[in-house]
């Protein structure tokens, strides 16, 4: 799929949506979505997404949309693709048509808030994708820390840097045996759409952890988010693999990381971790970051 032909595609979110100005969670959604031609019903955490896009009596959306409770999507559209299963069986609906349901949630409801919800759908197999826009905090409620939130991190309730890791959410997910799972980062575009395909073309539940730099949360210039979650993947920061029946690959290689101050620096959200009496949360994050990155490269094997 070449990129030309891929933005000619049908969007599914008109303009007018009010993210900040230099969100990239509206472009996340209209380019993982472009990556099937099946008819899909969507389901929107309260969170930042949901606020921006249908502030009532307006919507962008031009897809069926339910909107859920922060924690309770996953929930939600369980219920939906159930009902459509009875009505395709009792021949109310055309079994020949195929509807695919995606859940967007931000890291708050998904790592935190609504993990038993989706860890209790996964168990039960419904047929859906749930996708996570990762922005690392709470941002939709004033930058509070999530279970996203990396060491050393800087939020409202972390202000001396968080102390502890994040939850490595994919792992997580893919330990509940799905048949797919994987990390991507908006900047490598091609590698995003690859893997929304196949999340989108599997029976049964899939799940996507999306890197989405917030400009307020990470306290970054308006034009530094995709420049971000390109340095994100370069610094090892935020890994792109895949879990697949099982089995770990990593999809974009990184054989010669750049240092992780580059993806800090621009960041204010890190700005005290480049100062000299900080240099063990430093080392912490770095640990976490290079440690992490290992044990994928152990999980390929």
């Amino acid at each position: 799929m070449q990129l030309k032909e891929l933005t000619n595609k049908k969007t599914t979110l008109a303009p007018g949506y009010r993210t900040c100005s230099g969100c990239p969670i509206t472009l996340i959604v209209r380019h993982l979505l472009r990556a099937t031609n099946d008819a899909v019903v969507v389901a929107v955490n309260t969170g930042c997404l949901e606020v921006t896009t249908t502030i009532y009596p307006q919507t962008s959306w031009k897809v069926p949309l339910i909107h859920s409770l922060l924690e309770n999507g996953a929930a939600t559209v369980s219920g939906l693709e159930s009902a459509y299963r009875v009505l395709q069986k009792k021949d109310r609906l055309s079994s020949d048509k195929k509807i695919k349901f995606v859940v967007f949630g931000g890291d708050g409801s998904t790592y935190d808030a609504g993990f038993q919800f989706l860890s209790a759908a996964i168990e039960r197999r419904h047929d859906f994708l749930y996708v996570c826009y990762d922005n690392q905090a709470y941002m939709n409620t004033g930058v509070q820390k999530s279970g996203a939130t990396p060491i050393g991190t800087f939020t409202n309730t972390t202000p001396g840097g968080r102390k502890h890791r994040r939850k490595d959410l994919t792992k997580i997910i893919a330990a509940h045996d799905v048949p797919y799972a994987a990390q991507a980062a908006l900047w490598h575009w091609q590698d995003l759409y690859n893997k929304a395909k196949k999340a989108l073309e599997i029976t049964g539940p899939t799940f996507l952890n999306i890197l989405s730099p917030c400009v307020p949360g990470w306290k970054i210039d308006t034009d530094l988010a995709i420049e971000l979650s390109k340095l994100a993947v370069e610094t090892r920061f935020w890994p792109l693999y895949e879990v697949e029946q099982g089995k770990y690959k990593i999809t974009v290689p990184v054989e010669k990381p750049k240092p992780l101050e580059e993806f800090l620096k621009p960041q204010g959200r890190f700005k005290h971790l480049l100062e000299p009496e900080n240099q063990e949360q430093l080392a912490k994050l770095k640990d976490s970051v290079y440690g992490e990155w290992k044990k994928l490269e152990d999980l390929q094997k």
